[in-house]
């Protein structure tokens, strides 16, 4: 698609106060698209009224605005249903109304995390968190209020707009002489620009509608994520692997959380690079180093 048609579209971006909503909006801006960002101050997913008169006007809506605390879930899964699904539900119903093609953020987390071979696009849900659940249900929601949406799950995200895995893990780094990392869990590290760039060229190629994965190829362990995180630092603290039985948690974790990318090969639109190969791109940034 040219350029010319690229700008004609105008851009918004629920949630974009977050971290992911961040680099969305600054990709769509680098890329010369109209983009308004709103925050839940300006834009209350919970309200019909609130999101149909914030979508007018926009050909694309892209839903960042997630409830993400993935252990407050498990004792307030209703307050996550309302932003998770019911906010999804509104929005998705918002932009049928006022002609608006919804991209709807998801997870990983909709899948039990049992498998040994990545999770396909059309495998079954299974979720076995809070979490897990008020995100597969606004996965359902969208879908079934137009054909034409997007679902576009992630998983490990990671940026320099707000609190992540490496963020965290370097600042303990330079403060402790040992970290202690689960090794059982196996996914996919995933930078939000690269997710953002994702959305763009989805939407940008006219991709149909439906579910496709947003993560980085490739796969690996918090462990050995840790390890490249403390490589990117040069601290010389000690990394050794753990269980998930030391850490355990109100939210059960996936145990495996590697997605499939074949619907974005079937629709020619390629896939995020290799989880490394990214994060050795994306460190100073995110790391502010």
């Amino acid at each position: 698609m040219e350029a010319s048609s690229h700008r004609s579209k105008k851009w918004l971006v629920v949630g974009s106060a977050g971290m992911l909503g961040q680099d969305m909006v600054r990709v769509l801006e680098l890329s010369g698209h109209d983009v308004s960002g709103v925050t839940r101050s300006e834009l209350d997913v919970t309200d019909p009224t609130s999101a149909e008169a914030g979508v007018a006007g926009f050909d694309v809506v892209v839903n960042c605005a997630a409830w993400t605390a993935v252990d407050d879930a498990e004792s307030r899964e209703g307050e996550a249903f309302d932003i998770n699904a019911v906010g999804a539900a509104n929005l998705a119903k918002a932009s049928n109304r006022t002609g608006a093609r919804l991209v709807q953020i998801s997870t990983d987390y909709v899948f039990a995390g049992s498998a040994t071979v990545p999770y396909d696009e059309d495998q079954a849900v299974a979720p076995r968190s809070a979490y897990g659940r008020t995100k597969a249900a606004g996965e359902w929601a969208v879908l079934a209020a137009s054909a034409g949406h997007l679902v576009v799950r992630t998983a490990w995200l990671y940026g320099a707009g707000g609190p992540c895995f490496p963020r965290t893990m370097a600042q303990l780094a330079r403060e402790r002489d040992e970290l202690s990392v689960v090794a059982d869990q196996v996914g996919q590290p995933t930078w939000t620009v690269d997710l953002a760039d994702l959305v763009l060229r989805l939407v940008d190629t006219d991709a149909p509608g439906g579910v496709y994965h947003g993560t980085s190829a490739g796969e690996t362990s918090w462990f050995d994520f840790t390890r490249a995180i403390v490589e990117s630092i040069g601290a010389s603290v000690s990394v050794v692997p753990t269980t998930s039985e030391a850490f355990v948690r109100p939210a059960p974790r996936p145990a495996y959380s590697v997605l499939s990318h074949g619907a974005l090969e079937a629709v020619g639109v390629a896939a995020i690079g290799d989880w490394f190969e990214r994060w050795q791109r994306a460190s100073a940034e995110v790391l502010g180093a």
